[in-house]
């Protein structure tokens, strides 16, 4: 089954339209299957008195508040039908994440078909079941999550009416950028086992090893933010990857998906041929006559493997040449 990437565009339109139709077609050059972006109304997301988080302000004005900074970075209705008929010309799929319930509907309306739910609303039960209650494809981000959230979690999305099979849980460290060490992909393997679901990972970490390692692990969701240009203005730009960094680690998940293969451990086809060079034979050490009792004096083991193999050495030791045989023939 194909790697899913999604290439996280968020919030780095910076609130124009065609910024985020020129990440659309970023996200298409680079070969992910989606482009996500975010959709929220300031005014039900966020008090006006919110503080920012550290890593905001550090990219954006620090005296700001987080309800002015987001209210710049809405995207209306319009915006939407834009830029669904964007991605429908460049043949990728339009993912957004809803913030709050009117949101949801907006999305449902519009025939979004897979709700990707954000670290931050893994507690919110009232959206949970909301979203849950559409009875489509969702993907669940995890970050800051104990596993008794998780379990809570999915518990409000399957009795909301969401089947089981119809969720995969995204590891994520909700910190941007990510430090390498907090990473903790091991989280992945452990939320797959515990809960025999579907697993991913949501990249915040900076560069593209981690989400290829992911790929890797057997992850079937790669999300990974980026933008157009680190060194532009806004919350997310600088923990992003820029557009060639984005279809490095695009092409490095596909090569991936190549090289993890079947499982089936048998000699492939391009290697059969490698067999005969690569492998032994038993053959003559030295000139024997035809009648003489073979033994460790008079055979070994050579290049090619064109006849007796080695692994019955011990069944030709002491039988009788039936021929002579001259040095380095195969016995």
């Amino acid at each position: 089954m194909s790697i899913f990437i999604i290439a996280e565009a968020g919030v780095n339109h910076n609130g124009s339209i065609e910024l985020a139709k020129a990440l659309i077609d970023v996200a298409a050059q680079s070969g992910a299957d989606a482009v996500k972006f975010q959709t929220f109304k300031a005014d039900k997301l966020v008090s006006k008195t919110a503080q920012k988080a550290s890593y905001q302000k550090e990219t954006t004005d620090a005296d700001e508040s987080q309800y002015a900074m987001i209210k710049k970075l809405e995207l209306d209705e319009r915006a939407h039908h834009a830029l669904i008929d964007h991605c429908k010309k460049k043949n990728i799929l339009f993912l957004s994440t809803a913030f709050d319930h009117e949101s949801i509907d907006l999305l449902n309306h519009l025939g979004m078909e897979i709700f990707k739910i954000p670290s931050g609303e893994i507690t919110n039960l009232p959206y949970l079941r909301h979203i849950g209650s559409l009875k489509k494809e969702v993907i669940l981000s995890t970050g800051m999550a104990t596993l008794d959230e998780i379990d809570a979690a999915l518990h409000v999305l399957t009795t909301a009416g969401t089947a089981k099979e119809k969720i995969t849980i995204l590891h994520a460290t909700t910190e941007y950028p990510c430090p390498i060490e907090e990473v903790n992909l091991r989280a992945m393997d452990t939320i797959r086992e515990t809960f025999d679901i579907r697993v991913g990972y949501s990249d915040h970490t900076r560069g593209i090893e981690v989400p290829i390692a992911a790929a890797a692990m057997g992850a079937s969701v790669i999300e990974k933010h980026f933008t157009l240009d680190r060194q532009m203005e806004g919350p997310d730009h600088k923990a992003s990857l820029e557009p060639d960094e984005l279809i490095a680690m695009v092409q490095a998940i596909r090569n991936i998906e190549k090289a993890l293969g079947d499982g089936i451990k048998q000699p492939s086809p391009s290697e059969m041929k490698n067999i005969p060079i690569a492998r032994k034979s038993i053959v003559a050490s030295r000139a024997i006559q035809k009648g003489e009792r073979l033994s460790a004096e008079n055979i070994t083991v050579k290049r090619p493997a064109l006849g007796i193999s080695p692994m019955l050495w011990d069944e030709i030791i002491g039988t009788i040449a039936s021929k002579n045989y001259h040095e380095d023939e195969a016995i």
